[in-house]
């Protein structure tokens, strides 16, 4: 089996909405980083040398690869990442190897197959 490094960064309100939808989608699991600090095209807006940004949260997934493109697209869309600018953005990268991971191979053996 081969994986899929999730990373999602999002608006901390909806962090348990974001990690109930990838678990509906396939996931098994999460990191979650609190409070991450990021900057996009625009600088973060300050009064009186304050931030205003809203704290984000950063979730890391380990997914199965052929799960890992309908895990992306449902976080995107109930993020509304593509919706409204700003709310959270989430990508993949390719995992060469990875341990520990036993519980998860036999748990999605049969779902990959019908994937595949």
């Amino acid at each position: 089996m081969h994986f899929k490094l999730i990373i999602a960064l999002v608006k901390e309100d909806i962090t348990d909405v974001i990690m109930d939808t990838a678990r509906e989608a396939g996931a098994t699991g999460a990191t979650v980083l609190n409070q991450v600090r990021g900057e996009g095209i625009e600088a973060p807006k300050t009064f009186f040398g304050l931030n205003l940004e809203t704290q984000r949260d950063m979730l890391m997934f380990l997914v199965e690869e052929h799960l890992s493109r309908t895990i992306m697209e449902r976080i995107a869309e109930i993020g509304k990442f593509d919706e409204h600018p700003g709310t959270g953005i989430v990508f993949q990268i390719d995992v060469e190897d990875a341990l520990g991971v036993t519980g998860q191979i036999s748990r999605l053996s049969d779902i990959v197959e019908e994937k595949i």
